[in-house]
């Protein structure tokens, strides 16, 4: 009996220490357009948000966003699109990455960023147009990736700033 007792006892501390140390992400959007449609889509095709901040109690890995102006396609072809996994980092080089593209079907539309909050600020990037250097325009440009190795790495998504 004791031993059972000894055991729940154990298990409630380790739920609670887990409970304490989960994992969360926030996204949150800044539409300075006055229109548009802030798109949050998930692996899989999930639409997350349509504008108001979402939170993954979890990793949130391979997302997308874009602004949808009625041009862009459902993945955000024929707009400007930022790709973001946020993950609290297992080792060195494991965190959060996020990145703009405009590699082809995905053209410029509006300015878009993205900054990092919390420990990783103010890490982002911002292009406001076609031919800016912050973002993919083919494949290997991996150096507009912007790291965070920061536990819960939020993120805030703007548009036309």
């Amino acid at each position: 009996m004791f031993s059972s007792i000894k055991f729940a006892a154990l298990a409630a501390v380790a739920f609670a220490a887990g409970q304490v140390l989960a994992e969360t992400h926030t996204v949150t959007f800044d539409n300075r357009c006055n229109s548009g449609t802030p798109m949050l889509i998930g692996q899989g095709g999930a639409v997350l948000s349509t504008g108001g901040a979402y939170t993954s109690n979890g990793p949130l890995v391979g997302a997308i966003a874009y602004l949808q102006t009625g041009n862009c396609g459902f993945n955000g072809e024929g707009c400007t699109l930022l790709e973001t996994t946020l993950q609290n980092p297992t080792c060195p080089g494991c965190g959060s990455s996020t990145d703009l593209s405009l590699i082809p079907p995905h053209s410029f539309s509006v300015t878009t960023g993205f900054g990092y909050i919390g420990a990783c600020a103010p890490g982002g990037a911002d292009c406001n147009n076609a031919n800016c250097n912050t973002a993919f325009h083919t494949p290997t440009d991996y150096w507009v990736q912007v790291q965070c190795e920061a536990d819960d790495a939020d993120l805030v998504i703007t548009f036309c700033d």
